[in-house]
């Protein structure tokens, strides 16, 4: 558990960043009331997971600057004679972003309800589905800190930005077709939206959106892998 003393300062380091995390938390909330002051969109049950997701799409960004930074400085160098392995500084960098997480899916869920949000079905399976989706997303974090320098982070951060406005965060895939729809759902992103929306419009149970699920959990495990295996390979460098 050596880890966790590195994980405890990345934690203050999150929290002592008021604007990057104010804006993950706040900003996901505030497109929901602009979209939902649009006539004739998707209802606030049908928007929310995609807001969600939007929102954890941020967190890539935030766990993949902060990783990177610490590569560009000489902090990460010193860091690297420690007896720590590649997957303890994953842990240690990804940890701290859970409970942020968590506060957005609260924070928009309950701006949803006030809105009108229902959920027909199990409101935990709900939460299951997305909070499974943000540590894949905090796992693309991890690859781009891993794979790109701090300044480029935000540019390759861009692809995440669209792969989630795609994966029908706010749009209907099956209006789209075409090689669109087919990539998208060749993702997770889809499948988290495809799974909570089924949860929450149709009162779905878990037998009904296990494959989804399992695609989501699927790529988290892939994404976390990939993260360890290319900070492995920068540890050698």
């Amino acid at each position: 558990m050596r880890f966790m003393v590195l994980a405890k300062r990345n934690f203050k380091e999150i929290f002592l960043d008021y604007l990057s995390v104010g804006l993950a938390i706040a900003f996901p909330p505030a497109l929901l009331l602009v979209f939902q002051a649009i006539p004739d969109w998707l209802t606030p049950t049908q928007l929310t997971p995609g807001i969600v997701l939007f929102g954890f799409a941020m967190l890539s960004l935030s766990s993949g600057m902060l990783l990177a930074k610490d590569r560009d400085s000489a902090l990460l160098s010193r860091l690297l004679t420690a007896p720590l392995k590649a997957n303890d500084f994953i842990l240690a960098y990804s940890l701290p972003y859970i409970p942020v997480a968590i506060i957005q899916i609260v924070v928009v869920f309950a701006i949803g309800g006030l809105l009108g949000l229902e959920i027909s079905g199990n409101a935990g399976l709900v939460f299951l589905i997305l909070f499974v989706m943000s540590i894949g997303y905090i796992g693309l974090g991890m690859i781009l800190g891993s794979l790109f320098a701090y300044k480029h982070v935000s540019i390759a951060w861009i692809a995440v930005n669209l792969l989630t406005i795609f994966g029908g965060a706010w749009m209907d895939l099956e209006e789209i077709g075409g090689a669109i729809q087919s990539t998208m759902n060749a993702l997770p992103f889809a499948h988290s939206i495809d799974a909570a929306r089924d949860v929450m419009v149709h009162g779905a149970g878990f037998g009904a959106i296990a494959a989804d699920f399992y695609w989501v959990l699927g790529y988290t495990l892939v994404f976390f892998a990939l993260g360890v295996f290319l900070f492995r390979r920068r540890m050698v460098e």
